[in-house]
């Protein structure tokens, strides 16, 4: 698979980008914000890092890991009775969490193949 290629990483990416601006615009906590812009900025990180290393299965670990981390944050953190940081968060998470199980196989399979002389392993 090509660098730069993959849409569910760009996916991650964007709802990274948005979780840690949403705090601008949405009514915050010390402890959203910390959660909301942490989780936010280790989403955009690991998703430019699965674009530029395709077929890195733990790197599609770590995004759902995240992005699961983004969707409980309202409770861990006790934000879920802020209404914008927590949708943000539930929404957030969930569709980082998505996408990376999107990548998932795609990129255990370019893993398979260019281990394997290029065939994938059955």
């Amino acid at each position: 698979m090509k660098k730069w290629n993959r849409w569910q990483d760009y996916v991650a990416v964007i709802a990274g980008l948005f979780a840690a601006l949403s705090t601008l615009w949405t009514t915050q906590q010390s402890s959203s914000m910390v959660m909301m812009i942490g989780a936010g900025v280790l989403l955009v990180v690991a998703g430019v890092a699965n674009l530029m290393s395709p077929g890195r299965p733990v790197g599609e670990w770590v995004q759902m890991v995240l992005g699961a981390l983004l969707f409980i944050s309202p409770w861990i953190a006790g934000y879920s009775s802020h209404t914008g940081a927590a949708w943000t968060s539930w929404i957030a998470g969930g569709v980082a969490l998505i996408a990376g199980v999107m990548a998932l196989q795609p990129s255990m399979h370019e893993h398979t193949s260019s281990h394997h002389g290029g065939v994938a392993a059955h």
